[in-house]
């Protein structure tokens, strides 16, 4: 299969500056695909049209390209381009343009491809909060300092040097990492015992990277799993499905879990820090929870303990995505505390919300010889529970 630059952009809008850039790569002598995700008529020849990206909605092609609302339009269009990227075995690398709608379109696709494959964005909000358009990918956001309303001498600069960028980057991939398998662990400030003490124990044979459970971290270490380049994951600090459930500021997406089912990775979770939901400042926290027990983690961080209902919510809506994962899974439960707040004398000690809890996740996790949740008389913290999780990761991964 012959690997190819894909150069996207929306050729209704931006084709004169799409056929410009691919123009040079392809002087470079690299393959090209021209891809459309305009949504009315090309204005420039394209190797694939926009109605064959828009095909790839859920909702067939008038998704994307019969709306008379842009942003609707725009949404529908992205949500296809990202079906179609991900479809896709023949790119070398890719590079967009945009302004706002191109933008959200193109690097809605580019979120959709492994991490390490090459990938550039020239755009009119490079230069801004490019959170939306990144998130946990490796895009390269370059600004493309003019409007794109027609080519200048500027934009000429700016979209050669970006030429010559993907074309480096497609001529000379990253060499394949030897060594040690890379594992993905879970981690708060309040389970950094039992995971520094797992790392210690695992870091003889594997690459360990310790993913910060704020959200991010989570959907970043899922990136890389989807991605192909973990080989396991250990999964101690659940605790950004808190967020998630309850309004908390580093929450999980309803994803959660998602790459351990669609990998089959090894997986080890646990249930660390599950008794916190997270608020910035003391001010921030939502009305409908002054009356509730807090922690102040610092002056800029708030902890909110998690009630007994709650746990049981929380336990079985991991419960319910883990049984999904067919792969070798063991979820591990301390009977005696999910974080350095949760035992007995501390601040977030509440025996009554574990016990919800730890019902919730037994009841709701289907077992099979693969699937398995095991309690065990132990703080998260407890060197022997650091022991029993890599026990049983060691256990699984050998199979």
């Amino acid at each position: 299969m012959v690997k190819r630059i894909y150069v996207v952009g929306t050729a209704d809008t931006k084709g004169e500056e799409l056929a410009y850039l691919a123009d040079i790569i392809a002087a470079s002598g690299a393959a090209v695909a021209r891809v459309d995700v305009g949504t009315r008529g090309a204005l420039v020849p394209v190797d694939v049209a926009a109605r064959d990206v828009a095909a790839w909605h859920p909702d067939g092609t008038s998704a994307a390209l019969v709306s008379n609302d842009r942003g609707t339009a725009v949404a529908a269009m992205g949500e296809a381009f990202a079906r179609f990227a991900a479809s896709r075995h023949d790119i070398a690398g890719i590079i967009g343009i945009g302004g706002g709608g191109g933008t959200s379109i193109v690097t809605a696709g580019m979120r959709a491809l492994p991490l390490g494959l090459p990938k550039i964005m020239v755009s009119t909000l490079a230069s801004g909060d490019t959170a939306p358009y990144v998130d946990v990918s490796d895009i390269v956001m370059m600004p493309s300092v003019t409007d794109m309303a027609g080519l200048n001498r500027l934009s000429r600069a700016v979209l050669h040097n970006a030429a010559q960028a993907i074309v480096g980057m497609a001529a000379h991939p990253a060499p394949a990492v030897e060594g040690k398998p890379a594992l993905g662990l879970t981690m708060f400030g309040v389970t950094t015992p039992c995971v520094t003490a797992m790392v210690e124990k695992l870091r003889v044979d594997h690459d360990c990277m310790v993913f910060h459970a704020t959200g991010t971290g989570g959907r970043t270490m899922e990136k890389l799993a989807d991605s192909g380049l973990l080989s396991g994951v250990l999964d101690i600090t659940t605790t950004e499905v808190c967020d998630l459930l309850f309004g908390g500021v580093l929450p999980a997406t309803p994803d959660r879990f998602g790459a351990i089912a669609r990998t089959k990775l090894p997986y080890v979770g646990s249930v660390g820090a599950l008794d916190m939901v997270n608020f910035w400042a003391p001010s921030t926290v939502p009305e409908k929870y002054r009356d509730r027990l807090f922690y102040p983690h610092n002056p800029n961080v708030t902890l909110m303990r998690t009630t007994a209902e709650e746990c049981r919510q929380i336990g079985e809506w991991i419960g319910e995505r883990l049984s999904r994962c067919e792969g070798p899974v063991r979820f591990l439960i301390p009977e005696k505390g999910v974080s350095a707040l949760d035992s007995e004398g501390g601040a977030f000690f509440d025996a009554e919300a574990d016990a919800a809890l730890f019902e919730a996740i037994e009841r709701t996790i289907r077992p099979t010889a693969d699937r398995r949740v095991e309690r065990l008389p132990l703080h998260i913290n407890d060197p022997a529970f650091a022991e029993a999780a890599v026990a049983a990761f060691r256990e699984i991964a050998s199979h």
